[in-house]
């Protein structure tokens, strides 16, 4: 059977977000997929991208360096142990979810923290190994999130622009660029201003997509697609 992390980012079981997650976890185990969930808050996952993520003696004590420190102790086996848990479900995972509501355009910062941390050199990207030739290019990735504003705030000449401008950083700027093919968004909109059956058919909606989720082809990553 095919393996999924869902990293899932919101404070309440009960909000729609939990209800989404709860429905891919129905449906993907319905179809005998192994499915793991990743969920930051009640996990408590810390978001701070500090020198505590290396647990053996620094590469260089003199001037410290994020990136080139995690990059080393990924090779050496010297991160901490959450993050290596978190890269070993990414590693096992065929498809990688992330369910979360939108803030400020972007993801909340816990799930920002999960992609600073967790996809670290030598992991997730190597370069040149980036975008078609990532390290995680054998991978699916979904973002599924709920927003505050309405679908036509969010349309093409809609006040708040194209939702794919949004979607860029995410898509292009972190998934593709470690090499993942990214699926279709799948989008609530302003679910806090619809009917209590409105929400119902979102839960709806997504139980639906997941059931021929794995024959969906994956979406064109280029600038031109994102920006025509």
């Amino acid at each position: 059977g095919r393996k999924v992390l869902i990293v899932y980012a919101h404070q309440e079981p009960k909000s729609l977000n939990g209800s989404l997650k709860r429905v891919a976890v129905e449906e993907l185990s319905k179809q005998g997929c192994s499915v793991t969930v990743s969920d930051l808050y009640a996990m408590q996952f810390e978001p701070r991208a500090t020198r505590n993520d290396i647990v053996d003696c620094l590469h260089n004590s003199e001037e410290f360096n994020y990136g080139v420190e995690t990059w080393e102790a990924y090779k050496r086996g010297g991160l901490s142990n959450d993050l290596v848990e978190e890269q070993k479900k990414v590693q096992e995972a065929d498809l990688l979810i992330f369910q979360f509501p939108l803030y400020w355009f972007s993801m909340p910062a816990i799930m920002k923290g999960w992609m600073d941390r967790v996809l670290v050199q030598g992991f997730a990207h190597e370069f040149p190994n980036c975008y078609d030739s990532g390290l995680l290019k054998n991978k699916l990735a979904l973002f599924s999130f709920t927003t505050g504003g309405t679908e036509e705030m969010y349309a093409k000449g809609g006040i708040s622009g194209d939702i794919r401008y949004v979607l860029w950083p995410m898509q292009h700027g972190i998934m593709h660029f470690c090499g993942a093919k990214v699926l279709a968004p799948h989008i609530c909109f302003a679910p806090e201003y619809v009917s209590e059956e409105k929400r119902k058919e979102m839960l709806i909606a997504w139980a639906q997509r997941l059931k021929t989720l794995w024959k969906e082809e994956p979406i064109n990553c280029s600038p031109e697609w994102y920006f025509e």
